[in-house]
């Protein structure tokens, strides 16, 4: 093949894998997001006594029903624009990374191993977390509001409410970026690794298209489900530093660790697991959505062109 359509077959294939990875990003965002609303608000809330009876949430359907008649029918899509507006370039970005960077990861094999596809996802990660930390930012803020949906604030209106007050960098719109890091990094590093790991495993149904959809089905599902169980601190740590402090005007969690640390001591081990539920119902058939999405359209993309 002549370097001329090198040129063009990776450019061709970059464009499907951005295509394929922005479409499953979107899909899974619109079925998904209530239960990452629900998994914030339990992550953020501390002890009952602080939020008091009726404002606390014992479990996801309670925060769900609690939401619905103090906020609104709606209230469960609340902060469902910036995810919106980041989820389709964030996983783009991220299978594109993923697929252009297995390469660098052979380690002198002459093909992709479990070790290939680990260090790919959790370069996927890293560059993901960097793009969407100002969302992510935003996100918690609006879905830490407990105002009647009617009422909240417009997503332009919380980013500059950020930046007004505390500038674009670490102490403003990207604030919890090095949880960001940590929770993508960490998701995406098991997520890839154990889906192709596993996929290549397992073998196909050829002849069998309805069995092949649901074994993809099962190996996205569980590595979504290993991804999220794994990665939570991280995300618990994530919503503690970019939701509302406990105090006004004193910041209580500064950076991952100290985040992770202090949780821990004051609160014990299992409030490092707040919002696992939500989190799992989300993400383990979220990463089925996304992992089949995208190898769909890119199939159906590569056959087209």
């Amino acid at each position: 093949m002549s370097s001329d359509k090198k040129v063009r077959r990776f450019f061709t294939q970059a464009c499907m894998q951005t295509a394929a990875g922005g479409s499953a990003g979107f899909v899974e965002v619109c079925i998904m997001h209530p239960l990452d609303l629900i998994k914030t608000r339990l992550q953020i809330q501390t002890t009952p006594a602080m939020a008091g009876s009726n404002a606390y949430y014992n479990g996801v359907f309670d925060c769900a029903r609690k939401m619905v008649q103090s906020e609104g029918l709606f209230s469960v899509y609340k902060g469902i624009l910036p995810p919106i507006l980041a989820e389709t370039p964030k996983r783009a970005a991220k299978f594109l990374t993923f697929e252009q960077t297995k390469s660098l990861f052979l380690f002198g094999s002459d093909k992709p191993t479990p070790l290939t596809f680990s260090c790919a996802g959790l370069a996927a990660g890293v560059f993901e977390a960097i793009l969407v930390n100002p969302f992510e930012m935003v996100k918690v803020t609006l879905q830490a509001n407990r105002s009647k949906t009617g009422e909240l604030p417009s997503t332009i209106a919380v980013a500059k409410q950020i930046i007004a007050k505390d500038g674009f960098g670490l102490r403003g719109l990207n604030r919890g970026l090095t949880a960001t890091i940590g929770r993508n990094g960490v998701f995406n590093m098991i997520y890839f690794g154990f889906y192709h790991s596993v996929k290549n495993i397992i073998p196909e149904y050829k002849d069998n298209p309805v069995k092949e959809f649901f074994r993809k089905v099962a190996i996205g599902f569980t590595s979504g489900t290993l991804g999220s169980v794994i990665n939570i601190p991280f995300d618990v740590a994530k919503s503690r530093i970019q939701g509302p402090q406990p105090q006004p005007g004193v910041v209580k969690y500064k950076s991952t660790f100290q985040a992770i640390q202090l949780v821990y001591r004051e609160e014990g081990f299992k409030a490092l697991y707040k919002g696992l539920t939500p989190k799992v119902m989300r993400l383990a058939p979220g990463g089925a959505i996304m992992m089949i999405v995208y190898e769909y359209v890119y199939e159906a993309l590569d056959n087209y062109i």
